[in-house]
């Protein structure tokens, strides 16, 4: 079976306070070595962080207060009067790797405060994310604050190129602007999550060092565009990603997505472009590794 890193799935989500051992076990279960899990509030980051750390799947409620691991590290604002979360028994070894990213979601620029930027700042020097996301630039709703989404890219983009840490990038129908201001920083590179800009556009964000995700629209015949440039882009440019609980696959329309559906956006890959599915494997396991620097299991 193939191994497969899902490069953008959100596990933190709600969505999976139900099942989330039975979605990991599933996942183990296709093939899938590791999961990125990237934020999209500061009030999420302490949640995710537990997540990935202890490999914990069941969360109690925010409203209960139970003994077992705070969601901060110490030191950290959120440390002294978070609420804890009760963790489960240690996960199988099998089970896949996670690791989390920390960002400010661009749909959501309306919710964050200024200070978390400086929290943004305090956690990256107090815990290990791999990549600062999701974060980018979103006109696709027509009230859209867009000065208010620039003030929030640029800056953690500079505390990307401070850190040297990638970034995942969220964007509609603002490749352009968002590609102008990626060039205005010494970046090292990372994933533009979702990738439905055009051919010309995907090539520049390649040329700044960006790989490109590609999901569950792959298996979609409607996604003309995403299925013609996942067809004609570099395989070395290429990354898997479910971006669950969205996104889901064709075959499970109208459901929640998760991270086992993995193998289906490999078959929709690997028929696009006519190549072996345990190359097209290979290939985006390994362009995933390589653009968020992610560590070699123990």
């Amino acid at each position: 079976m193939p191994s497969l890193i899902d490069s953008h799935c959100h596990l933190d989500d709600v969505a999976f306070d139900g099942d989330r051992d039975r979605v990991l076990a599933r996942a183990r279960d296709a093939g899938i070595e590791a999961i990125v899990i990237p934020a999209t509030h500061r009030r999420h980051w302490p949640r995710l962080l537990a997540l990935c750390a202890k490999g914990d799947r069941h969360f109690t409620d925010d409203r209960e207060a139970a003994p077992g691991i705070r969601f901060a590290p110490a030191g950290l604002p959120e440390a002294n009067h978070q609420r804890d979360i009760q963790l489960s028994s240690p996960p199988p070894p099998s089970l896949p790797r996670l690791f989390p990213a920390l960002g400010l979601h661009p749909i959501y620029s309306g919710e964050h405060r200024d200070d978390d930027l400086q929290a943004l700042a305090d956690y990256l020097d107090a815990a290990s994310p791999v990549a600062i996301g999701e974060i980018g630039l979103d006109y696709f709703v027509a009230d859209a604050d867009r000065a208010r989404q620039q003030h929030l890219l640029e800056a953690q983009l500079a505390l990307a190129e401070q850190h040297r840490l990638p970034v995942i990038l969220h964007c509609r129908k603002a490749h352009d602007a968002l590609l102008m201001t990626l060039k205005r920083f010494n970046l090292v590179g990372g994933i533009a999550h979702a990738f439905n800009g055009s051919f010309q556009q995907a090539g520049r964000f390649i040329e700044l060092g960006f790989h490109l995700g590609y999901g569950g629209m792959l298996t979609y015949e409607r996604s003309r565009r995403i299925r013609d440039n996942a067809r004609r882009l570099p395989l070395d440019a290429i990354v898997l990603e479910t971006d669950a609980p969205d996104m889901v696959v064709s075959a499970h329309h109208g459901g929640r997505n998760e991270p086992g559906y993995l193998p289906m956006c490999l078959d929709a890959l690997a028929g696009l472009r006519g190549v072996d599915r345990a190359a097209i494997a290979a290939a985006t396991t390994a362009n995933a590794k390589r653009a968020l620097a992610l560590p070699a299991e123990n």
